[in-house]
């Protein structure tokens, strides 16, 4: 438009008329607008941003829906974390983060909870993003600042988003690395540049923490050690003892107290976190009233161990509370660094060695179901036979994908539960052997010569009682697994070198996945140190797969292309899957009080206060529940 009338103001000779008319619709194409064709449009900035749809809660809403927006603020909880730390510094691939951190910090915008995949305005109380989502304008409220006083600006966020990516853990350029250009339009207002491939890059630079420039400019933001961090978020750190404790207090002055995303949330006056080297010794130190909440992920445990004074006196509270979270996979993990497990014949024969029905009863208590999916407990995962549309994606990688894909729906060896995995062992030498294993002196032997043996790495030892029957099941094979169990420091730093064979591997998932998946599957993050593709995929066509899933223009096709996608993980046997439940197994002190209906996806314990009559020292205190 503006190009025809340049010409056409050539032919009149620029006559004032047409000069009038050409500074205005200049004046007209400022930032935060479009001109779309045949007619111009303004862009309207909005306080939330949804994937698909709309956002739950529209622009005036007073709190979310799940929160007690009157709860009452002070006392003290006190939670527990495992190992110790070294760092303050949660952003870089080196030093053991304290926990708790991310209390210091705001982001852009914050997640809504009830919802798949939303993001409400917090530092950013508005947004501006074209429905082609090919950019995206975030402006910084003015009232927003750092616990110092400093105001917020578009500086600091350019600076945060450029240091992660230059400095930060590997999954910041995974995350944000399809980013083409950031720019500062004035002191309150940043602009990304997106391209269109993307639909949820302008949704997760949502996410991104904002980090005070002016702080971090003269200190070495790559040193892994306890210098105090300077945040905007709702706590400051109030004392440390090294690798033991960490406590952090509500700020009083934090600005965004007030806002609709935090009314009801950030009730306790303090947050202390105790350390316990051992699992087993935390638990105890709970009972005896030591801290105040756990969330239990081990069945034994919370069939067996949540008894004694405390809970006999109703002092503990313990609860049961389904969810709709997405539960991921967890399973045994190979390292396909491993020229061993390069043979998706030997992982498939391996699976046949552990047999999860007798764990379950024998172990687990009956609590569990087996994980079959990586989008288990949502509508992405491959359930059933593959659709048409899910076909569509799959034929043209069909040379380069296993074929059960297209003709069966993946399941696991199961057994009655007794102990006696005979039938899956025999299925297993059978399926070895056709793949050219064989068995000499009650070892086996790859085609290639190789003895087929490797090492387990643990760091926790209530895993040792379920890897070892696994590991008995896998001499019948003629394999030799190695339990090796070593402590919280040296796993991760043998995790991050992805230093081992075989693990237990966590692979959470959300509702909406998107660019995530490059680092937990992509070829580009096989072998970046620190990176979440623990296992080591390099597949051209997993990487294309995802490719697609970020590119999907609406919900439906990212359902039918993340469908695909779990085909391809489960057919290829990375894993072993495990096991999952799809409630949440709750056990807290009767001081501690929520809100009466939780979130369907999560427990948010920070939308949880203290009973008044309770004191932050005393766990048996009256009853608030």
């Amino acid at each position: 438009m503006i190009a025809s009338l340049i010409k056409f103001s050539r032919k009149r000779r620029n006559t004032p008329q047409v000069i009038s008319i050409l500074f205005l619709l200049c004046l007209a194409i400022l930032p935060g607008q479009v001109i779309l064709p045949g007619h111009a449009s303004e862009i309207i900035p909005v306080h939330a941003m949804a994937m698909h749809g709309s956002p739950k809660y529209g622009e005036n809403f007073s709190h979310f829906d799940y929160v007690n927006p009157d709860a009452p603020k002070g006392g003290q909880i006190k939670l527990v974390a495992i190992g110790n730390f070294d760092t303050f510094n949660g952003f870089i691939p080196k030093g053991i983060p304290a926990s708790g951190t991310g209390l210091l910090y705001d982001t852009l915008t914050v997640n809504g909870t009830e919802e798949a995949f939303t993001q409400y305005g917090l530092i950013a109380e508005k947004i501006e993003i074209p429905a082609d989502r090919s950019w995206v304008i975030f402006h910084i409220n003015p009232k927003a600042k750092f616990a110092d006083g400093h105001a917020i600006t578009a500086e600091d966020v350019e600076f945060t988003f450029k240091t992660l990516l230059e400095k930060g853990k590997p999954f910041y350029r995974y995350y944000y690395g399809s980013v083409k250009s950031v720019s500062v339009l004035d002191k309150y207002r940043i602009r990304f540049e997106l391209g269109t491939d993307n639909q949820e890059l302008a949704l997760i630079l949502g996410q991104l923490v904002v980090l005070p420039k002016h702080y971090w400019q003269d200190i070495d933001f790559e040193k892994a050690d306890l210098t105090n961090p300077l945040g905007s978020g709702p706590y400051k750190l109030e004392k440390y003892s090294a690798g033991k404790r960490v406590m952090y207090e509500r700020r009083e002055d934090y600005w965004a107290k007030d806002l609709p995303v935090n009314r009801g949330r950030y009730n306790f006056g303090k947050v202390v976190y105790e350390y316990f080297l051992d699992p087993t010794v935390a638990l105890e130190a709970f009972k005896s009233g030591s801290y105040d909440f756990r969330s239990e992920n081990n069945s034994k445990f919370w069939a067996t161990q949540y008894e004694g004074p405390l809970f006999k006196a109703k002092k503990i509270i313990t609860e049961e509370i389904d969810h709709e979270r997405p539960v991921g996979l967890q399973g045994f993990a190979f390292n396909l660094r491993k020229p061993l497990f390069q043979d998706r014949a030997l992982r498939r024969a391996m699976a046949y060695a552990f047999d999860f029905e007798w764990s379950n009863k024998n172990l687990f208590y009956g609590q569990y179901k087996r994980t079959l999916s990586y989008f288990q407990n949502t509508e992405l995962a491959a359930t059933h036979l593959p659709s048409k549309a899910e076909l569509s994606i799959l034929t043209p990688f069909k040379d380069n994908l296993p074929s059960e894909i297209f003709n069966q729906v993946y399941d696991l060896p199961i057994t009655k539960g007794e102990g006696k995995a005979r039938k899956n062992l025999r299925k297993a030498i059978k399926q070895l052997k056709t793949a050219g294993y064989v068995i000499k002196n009650n070892h086996l032997y790859s085609p290639a010569g190789d003895r087929v043996e490797f090492d387990f790495l643990i760091h926790q030892s209530q895993w040792e009682r379920i890897v070892l029957p696994f590991v008995k099941n896998l001499k019948v094979l003629g394999i030799t697994a190695n339990l090796r169990r070593v402590d919280v420091n040296q796993y991760v730093e043998r995790i991050r070198k992805f230093d081992f064979d075989m693990i237990i591997g966590n692979f959470g998932q959300s509702l909406s996945p998107g660019n995530e998946q490059r680092e937990f599957w992509h070829s580009s993050s096989a072998n970046i140190p620190d990176s979440r593709n623990v296992i080591g995929i390099q597949d051209p066509v997993i990487d294309q797969l995802i490719d697609l899933i970020i590119a999907a223009p609406n919900r439906e096709q990212l359902v039918i292309r993340s469908k695909a996608l779990d085909r391809v993980l489960q057919w290829n046997h990375f894993t072993i899957p495990n096991w999952h439940v799809s409630y949440h197994r709750l056990a807290y002190s009767k001081k501690l009080v929520h809100p009466k209906s939780l979130p369907k996806y999560d427990v948010d314990l920070f939308s949880w206060w203290i009973n008044p009559q309770s004191t932050a020292t005393n766990t048996t205190s009256q009853k608030g529940h």
